[in-house]
């Protein structure tokens, strides 16, 4: 078998060279270039700190602006992206037509069939309200503001994964803008290498204006957040992680240390203050997640209980994740394991507020749907770990990227010898390779796809597979 090159299939254009007007001229939404007033805001990702540099920046107003913007692309030899949030910012997109695909928010939820079909710019927090009384919901993130386009091309992590595996998989079909313009719907059955491929290989594959996902039963969803004082925080790990280790897949459990800022905008219980704190789900009844959760209660005595009813429009508060853009930096690794001495070590770290800049750092507890693996799966690849550290830091100024970094390097340090270095998709920062996330094999496929359907490199997503 032949090596795969990882490099880009065609040189970069001279963006200064594209005629933007013939482009601005067939299209219904905005283009924004270089030089115009409002550039700098449309072209600022979520993450603030990512210094994305497109070449122009399209509000598309429909399917038909993404249509002719990839023929524009493709004829003029620029690649094309598509952002609605950033959330996933990456200097990869740079001197690329950047898509914000906002506007295609269209929400179409068919009770009797069980699914979903939304257009690429619609919110998890727009889905979820959706689906308040029906009994299902959709295999969601932490966070309400990502598109579902966006977190499901990378795989999709949800509260309900274990339970009912990743977000990538529950998807029935995408429409796709593919790289000569061409609108086509996917399916298994229509076209089985690029329903694989977008199934968490990332969108490097088309532009994907709408898609259909699978909707799961939850009658009951019980959950929300336990906070203990931050003194507490070896002891109720160690809860936490005996828990996650011993519970069924209904239940799904992540542990943090928090170091909330002073900011007036915080509610007062929190403002200025750190916490250990247990976040967590349970498909069934609350009596059922009270018996399970029953030895984190007793591990310390509780500050804040925010525990009860979760009914689909409240996901997004369970975790309660920022919706506002910010800038952060980002650490995180999959663990074969977190032992008491581990425990000890990562709080050692993150435990002190005066010594610790990071805002949170969260052991998510795997397991379950996280490790099955089936032959219909698409590319987000199975995780075998049990754990997941993930860890934040706010540059709220620059002078504080260089204590943020040490601190990841401190947590790095504390999982020596636990930490696999592999990562899941979306939770992989600007920079890391793609060897992190995808096993040689699945890389290898998602490489040779590329090169077949995309041989100019028309299409980039923010996680290019060809290259590291």
């Amino acid at each position: 078998m032949n090596a795969i090159t990882t490099t880009e299939a065609t040189e970069p254009v001279t963006t200064t060279d594209i005629p933007w007007d013939r482009l601005r001229g067939t299209v219904a939404g905005r283009l924004h270039l270089p030089g115009d007033p409002d550039f700098a805001a449309v072209s600022t990702p979520w993450v603030v700190n990512v210094p994305q540099r497109p070449a122009a920046v399209l509000e598309v107003a429909d399917t038909g602006d993404v249509v002719a913007a990839v023929r524009f692309a493709e004829e003029h030899g620029v690649a094309v992206t598509a952002q609605p949030r950033g959330h996933a910012a990456r200097t990869t997109l740079d001197d690329t037509l950047l898509l914000r695909t906002r506007a295609l928010d269209s929400i179409d939820v068919d009770i009797q069939r069980g699914t979903a079909r939304v257009g690429a710019g619609v919110k998890w927090g727009e889905l979820m309200a959706r689906l308040d009384g029906t009994g299902l919901v959709a295999l969601c993130g932490s966070n309400p503001d990502p598109s579902v386009v966006g977190l499901t091309l990378g795989g999709g992590v949800s509260w309900f994964t274990r339970k009912y595996g990743f977000t990538a998989n529950s998807v029935v079909s995408f429409e796709v803008v593919g790289p000569c313009g061409d609108l086509v719907t996917v399916t298994r059955a229509s076209d089985p290498d690029l329903f694989w491929a977008l199934r968490g290989g990332g969108g490097d594959f088309g532009i994907v204006v709408s898609i259909e996902l699978a909707l799961m039963l939850a009658p009951s969803v019980h959950g929300g957040k336990l906070m203990w004082a931050v003194e507490h925080a070896a002891t109720v790990l160690k809860a936490f992680r005996d828990l996650a280790l011993t519970a069924p897949d209904e239940l799904t459990v992540w542990g943090h240390v928090y170091h909330f800022p002073p900011l007036p905008d915080l509610p007062e219980p929190i403002r200025g203050r750190s916490f250990v704190g247990v976040a967590f789900t349970h498909l069934g009844s609350a009596a059922e997640a009270e018996a399970l959760i029953k030895p984190l209660r007793d591990a310390a005595p509780v500050q804040l209980d925010l525990v009860g009813p979760v009914p689909p429009s409240a996901m997004g508060e369970v975790a309660q994740e920022p919706t506002e853009p910010m800038p952060s930096l980002e650490f995180g690794t999959l663990l074969t394991g977190v032992d008491d001495a581990a425990i000890d070590r990562i709080v050692a770290v993150v435990g002190d507020r005066e010594r610790c800049p990071l805002i949170v750092t969260q052991l998510r507890g795997l397991g379950g749907g996280f490790a099955r693996t089936s032959p219909a799966a698409g590319a987000v690849a199975a995780v075998q770990e049990p754990f997941q550290l993930f860890a934040v830091g706010v540059p709220a100024v620059p002078e504080l990227e260089a204590p943020i970094r040490a601190a990841f390097g401190a947590l790095a340090g504390a999982v020596d010898g636990l930490a696999t270095g592999h990562a899941m998709p979306n939770f992989t920062p600007d920079g890391s390779p793609n060897s992190v996330c995808y096993p040689p094999e699945t890389l290898e496929r998602l490489r040779r796809i590329k090169l077949e359907r995309d041989p100019r490199g028309t299409i980039r997503s923010n996680k290019p597979v060809l290259g590291e």
